[in-house]
């Protein structure tokens, strides 16, 4: 049975995982409000820097379960110029956002190389090359090589990529976030733990890829202290992954990543054995993703936490 839970599972994190970058939601606010974009049909909008996804082939996308808050919202469509804007922080309804037409090669080749990053990263890398070749101090397509050379295997130059990106860019939060993940996959743990919490600085707190860089960080030290039979670091690394993998879900509030986040946030606090806070989170899932088909799977897991309860009494 426990070995069906952790398919499930794995199952969650690999489905939430595809094509999905994510709305983030500054936590400071708990309330919620609707707001849908009017604009380009197929047009990728950021909130906060995060990407919620793209609008239907009307041009809509509605924010159903959005806080409430002063957010920044961008919005970009292939072969029309990127906007960005504030939002009010009470503003609901429809906001309409008029896209212009851009003949500027730089954003053009920057974009190609978006669509062409989860089809071949090879030319995606070159297009972003391309793009900064054309605009040199252009910190996205900087931070779209770095991320694609990364997912490449190529580090030594994603570092290079991430260095040039910050000279166009100071204080580049999502640059450092990504710097973080770049020395974890290298197996430098202090250089990875240094570059996320930049990245929160930089972010004045605020960064959910890098909180979850670290969560996912400390869940590794603990399951290397476990194979070494060395429980009490064991415990520690969990509840250390649970504090920040928890803040990143604050940020996130309800947007598509937080599922994964739910997940391995609910899942850290299980191996620390700190099960009614890991009901805790699983029913906040509950509440806040009624209608998700990963529903019942998370209920799963409460069901399985209350019988293991049972048993260690």
């Amino acid at each position: 049975m426990r070995s069906n839970v952790r398919k499930l599972r794995a199952a969650i994190l690999f489905c939430a995982c595809i094509g999905v970058l994510t709305l983030a939601a500054r936590a400071q606010n708990s309330s919620l409000r609707s707001l849908t974009i009017v604009t380009e049909p197929e047009a990728a909008v950021w909130i906060d820097d995060v990407n919620y996804g793209k609008t239907d082939a009307g041009g809509k996308l509605a924010l159903k379960t959005f806080a409430t808050g002063a957010h920044k919202i961008r919005v970009r469509a292939n072969g029309f110029k990127e906007v960005s804007q504030n939002l009010l922080p009470a503003q609901t309804g429809e906001l309409k956002i008029e896209l212009v037409k851009t003949t500027d090669q730089a954003e053009l080749a920057f974009q190609e190389a978006e669509e062409m990053a989860a089809l071949d990263r090879e030319k995606a890398a070159e297009l972003y090359k391309k793009a900064a070749r054309l605009r040199p101090k252009y910190p996205e397509a900087l931070l779209g090589l770095a991320r694609t050379l990364a997912g490449m295997g190529e580090h030594s130059e994603a570092l290079k990529a991430i260095q040039s990106a910050r000279r166009a860019r100071p204080a580049f939060a999502e640059a450092s976030a990504v710097e973080g993940r770049i020395y974890k996959e290298m197996g430098n743990e202090t250089k990875a733990i240094a570059s996320f919490k930049r990245a929160v600085t930089e972010g004045k707190g605020y960064q959910p890829e890098a909180l979850t860089g670290l969560g996912l960080l400390y869940k590794d030290r603990a399951e290397a202290a476990a194979s070494e039979a060395d429980f009490e670091a064991e415990k520690q690394n969990y509840v250390l992954a649970a504090a920040e993998l928890k803040k990143a879900a604050a940020q996130l509030a309800r947007a598509p990543d937080a599922v994964v986040i739910y997940q391995q946030l609910g899942d850290a606090y299980e191996r620390a054995k700190m099960y009614p806070e890991a009901i805790k989170i699983y029913e906040e899932f509950l509440r806040a993703f009624p209608e998700l088909p990963e529903a019942e799977t998370f209920r799963s897991f409460i069901v399985q936490i209350q019988k293991r309860m049972k048993e260690e009494q």
